[in-house]
């Protein structure tokens, strides 16, 4: 049971972050420009959504090697958005990233060497 939890909590978790991260890229639609030129800017705004999806479909299936990515993933856009400094506002969208990274490594090391 402790297994299954610990499975699905960091699939669940990225897939709600990612969908966070997701809701912020609709301001794109907004203003004058034509369709295009939003779709152009909606695609850029996603550019992160699906680098850590790619990440996340690597982290379902090899845990240890996914939750190293996505906790780099993570701990480099920190340091890009000067999130420890200056903008910890956007911890808010890294932490759960950070979180989740470390909990896809913890169910490999618990549960995945015993099975080998």
């Amino acid at each position: 049971m402790k297994e299954r939890i610990l499975y699905w909590i960091p699939r669940i978790l990225t897939i709600l972050a990612l969908l966070f991260m997701l809701l912020f890229s609709f301001d794109a639609f907004e203003g004058n420009e034509s369709f295009l030129r939003k779709l152009g800017g909606f695609f850029m705004h996603n550019i992160p959504v699906i680098i850590l999806g790619i990440i996340l479909a690597i982290a379902w299936f090899r845990e240890l090697e996914g939750g190293i990515l996505i906790l780099a993933a993570a701990i480099t856009a920190c340091f890009l958005f000067k999130s420890f400094t200056t903008n910890k506002g956007s911890l808010i969208i890294f932490i759960p990233f950070m979180v989740t990274g470390v909990l896809f490594m913890v169910h490999h090391m618990l549960y995945r060497k015993k099975s080998e």
